[in-house]
């Protein structure tokens, strides 16, 4: 499991490894023509399952949510159709940015659905990974982002002790994260302050994101985090951990000082948007932990720890 140290209210954390070049690129025609980025991870029966979004050259459709597998965790095989496309006006332009849990038999994937003016954080379930049924829109309203919803990662486990005891916990947002709670995974209510802000002179001084579901631990829960900020006028996008007291979701215990992901190659510099990391997916796989993450909004990276 993750190996991290807390200390005086900083999370220590190994250094991350990550393979030079992107394991998955555009392909030459079709639904991810354009662009293949931020993907959900989940590992079935030794087979790790990733769901993709994509681009296709061929419209403005700003997601698509593809398939793809693979024994080895780093050479994937892509279904030729994308499992998740727009169908309600909530997410007419793109279903985008999955994140992925299971419990029991059923896979619950939270998505954001744009409309043109509007990213809504999404809900659907599977019990296949292939057919899914969608719930619609988790938060209808959302008054403190004008409605403005995305990136929600779930821990895939009821709270044990505390004020959510019994119930499902969920960290959300893009500007700020706040935090959600749940008996069924379905019906989802939200507290009203954020959990976790930016940092003004620090790597995630303009914004903070979900990244993979969160994680139970001996230290707390662990929520792997994206973010941005300035250096010399250029906005760029670097990841952090965040952890969160295990009896109440709500207190931050610890944070990282430094970025544990940052863009340092040219394919995660330059792209559809230039100077991004962005981590969505976590899998553990013979021997070590795999985050998936994608490279300037074209490409899907590889980092790991041993």
């Amino acid at each position: 499991m993750l190996n991290l140290e807390i200390h005086e209210g900083k999370v220590l954390v190994p250094p991350l490894k990550k393979l030079s070049f992107p394991i998955l690129s555009p392909s030459e025609e079709g639904f991810d023509s354009k662009n293949i980025y931020n993907a959900a991870l989940i590992k079935e029966r030794g087979t790790v399952v990733m769901l993709y979004r994509a681009e296709s050259k061929e419209d403005n459709i700003t997601g698509r949510i593809g398939l793809a597998l693979s024994k080895d965790g780093v050479e994937f095989l892509r279904h030729p159709k994308p499992i998740i496309e727009p169908e309600y006006d909530y997410e007419k332009r793109g279903v985008e940015d999955p994140r992925i849990v299971k419990v029991g038999n059923n896979y619950y994937l939270t998505y954001t659905g744009y409309d043109g003016k509007v990213a809504k954080l999404c809900l659907a379930t599977s019990k296949n990974l292939v057919t899914w049924e969608k719930h619609g829109p988790i938060f209808e309203e959302f008054p403190q982002t004008n409605g403005w919803t995305k990136s929600g990662a779930i821990l895939p486990m009821k709270m044990s002790n505390g004020k959510f005891k019994g119930e499902y916990i969920m960290y959300f947002g893009d500007s700020n994260i706040w935090l959600a709670h749940s008996e069924d995974l379905i019906h989802w209510e939200y507290i009203e302050e954020p959990v976790l802000r930016p940092r003004e002179g620090k790597f995630d001084s303009i914004l903070v994101e979900p990244g993979p579901p969160a994680i139970m631990t001996d230290l707390g829960i662990v929520l792997i985090y994206n973010s941005a900020g300035m250096y010399d006028g250029i906005r760029k996008y670097k990841a952090g951990i965040a952890v969160f007291d295990r009896e109440d979701p709500t207190k931050l215990v610890a944070r990282s000082e430094e970025p544990i992901l940052e863009p340092t190659y040219e394919w995660e510099i330059n792209g559809w948007v230039d100077n991004v990391v962005f981590i969505e997916g976590l899998v553990e796989h013979e021997g070590r932990i795999y985050l998936y993450y994608g490279g300037a909004d074209r490409y899907i990276g590889l980092a790991y720890w041993e």
